[in-house]
Parts: C-alpha cells; sequence; structure tokens
C-alpha cells in the first residue's frame, strides 16, 4: 500500500496541541499524542506545529530510541516537489543561522555552567573554613 501523500497546505491546519503534524525527512507524522510525553516539553514541540521539523529534530541529536518511536506516528508522505523544497529551505535556514546555535541555547549553557562554578567557589570556601 502506497503511504497517504499530505501536502504541506494540508500540514500547516495541524498546528495546534488538538491536532499536531510535523514533518520530518520527508514523512509526515501525528505528534498529537506525544505531545504531552515529549522529554523537552510540550512547546518544543508546538514551535514546529504544521511544518516540516527535520532540522530542529536533528540539531537536538535524538537518541537512536526516539528516531524509532517516529514509525509510531508516521501517516504519510510529502509530496516529492515539497519534501524537496523544505530540505533546500532548511539548508538556507541553517546557513544563515549564527555560528553557535541559538542564542537561547547558548545564554542556558552560560547560566549553568557560571552556577556550577559559583557552587564550587562556594564549597571550597566552606571546606576550608571548617
Amino acid at each position: 500500500m502506497a503511504a497517504k501523500v499530505i501536502s504541506l497546505a494540508e500540514m500547516a491546519k495541524h498546528d495546534s496541541n488538538a491536532s499536531c503534524y510535523m514533518a520530518i525527512h520527508g514523512k509526515v507524522y501525528d505528534v498529537t499524542k506525544f505531545l504531552q510525553e515529549h522529554p523537552g516539553g510540550e512547546e518544543v514541540m508546538m514551535d514546529h506545529a504544521g511544518q516540516d521539523g527535520t532540522e530542529a529534530f536533528e540539531d537536538t541529536g535524538h537518541s537512536q530510541d526516539a528516531r524509532d518511536m517516529l514509525a509510531e506516528y508516521e501517516i504519510g508522505v510529502l509530496p516529492e516537489d515539497e519534501a524537496a523544497a523544505a530540505s533546500k529551505a532548511e539548508k538556507k535556514t541553517s546557513t544563515n543561522a549564527p555560528a553557535g546555535g541559538s542564542s537561547d541555547s547558548w545564554t542556558l549553557y552560560t547560566v549553568v555552567g557560571l552556577l556550577a562554578i559559583g557552587a564550587g567557589v562556594a564549597y571550597k570556601m566552606m571546606a576550608a573554613s571548617a
């Protein structure tokens, strides 16, 4: 049986937590039931609801288990021309993106790093005074 072909226009209609479609590598997934279970939170997935999320999926570095789970949610494929266009748009977007990833990620890592250093210094000071 041939896979159901779902256009980007059709997929775009499913951009809410009541019905959430996402394309990854040219395949379309209904991830509605997975939103609440996603380890990164529902908001991360909703940022790409009704769109191609391949770049975000790959940038996150998902495990093989996560990749295997995709099959459970697969409902169709993008038309070949739209899958190719989405792929080109991703490459163009990633080329224009600032080096080092998003500033939100960089800020988070900086804050966590500074907190860790501060905790280490505080521990050493307390240990030295005891």
